[in-house]
């Protein structure tokens, strides 16, 4: 069970290196957005098979972390515009 388990935890770090080259080579922020999100979910879900195959409870509270820097990313993403448009503003006062 721990070799299928070790196996999940390779594929997705090998889908953490696809999502490397697209955040690199994103056309957009919003692209290279959710390539960021992407490592956020897989590094947890690698955590998560990790702290399953080894036994180690800690490796779950890490992995908590991670989510909450993703949710925290994700916000001040989506609120980035909002400033840069308020920060214009206020210049041109």
């Amino acid at each position: 069970m721990t070799l299928v388990l070790h196996s999940l935890a390779l594929f997705l770090v090998l889908n953490l290196a696809l999502g490397l080259v697209r955040a690199w080579s994103g056309p957009g922020p919003a692209d290279r957005m959710l390539a960021i999100l992407l490592f956020g979910t897989t590094t947890v879900a690698v955590l998560l098979l990790l702290a399953y195959a080894t036994n180690q409870p800690a490796l779950k509270i890490v992995a908590l972390l991670f989510v909450m820097l993703a949710a925290i990313g994700s916000i001040a993403f989506v609120q980035l515009p909002t400033r840069l448009r308020s920060r214009k503003e206020q210049r041109h006062d």
